[in-house]
């Protein structure tokens, strides 16, 4: 049996907002060019997490429609977004789990469960 790759979760509503780019003018547009630019990651991993990983994008609201792309599965909240993160991190066990975030009670709320967090920095320049 093989391992599993580890997850990696990315709040998509917070990385987004972590860059004052005007995305709030187009949320669902920012929420797909962020999944563009974690394609790589898939592959590549992040630091401290060698790749291959899964990648999950959580979006919310007007970003809901987003499609997934080879390497980043799209996941749409069905209410809250930070509540679907931790879904997904508490079922993530036995595997690593890293979630990419500033939310400081997301983060709080994802390591109670084992998940190691990242700040947005690390998939964004």
């Amino acid at each position: 049996m093989t391992n599993p790759l580890p997850l990696v979760i990315v709040d998509a509503a917070n990385v987004v907002g972590s860059v004052p780019d005007g995305w709030w003018r187009d949320r669902w547009g920012a929420a797909e060019r962020l999944r563009d630019s974690l394609v790589p990651f898939a592959s590549d991993g992040l630091p401290g997490v060698p790749g291959p990983v899964e990648l999950v994008l959580v979006v919310e609201g007007r970003a809901r429609d987003v499609a997934p792309v080879p390497g980043v599965r799209v996941e749409a909240a069905p209410g809250s977004g930070d509540d679907l993160i931790v879904e997904l991190a508490a079922g993530a066990a036995p595997r690593p789990c890293v979630v990419v975030t500033a939310d400081r009670e997301l983060r709080r709320r994802v390591e109670a469960h084992g998940a190691r967090c990242a700040g947005p920095r690390t998939v964004r320049p």
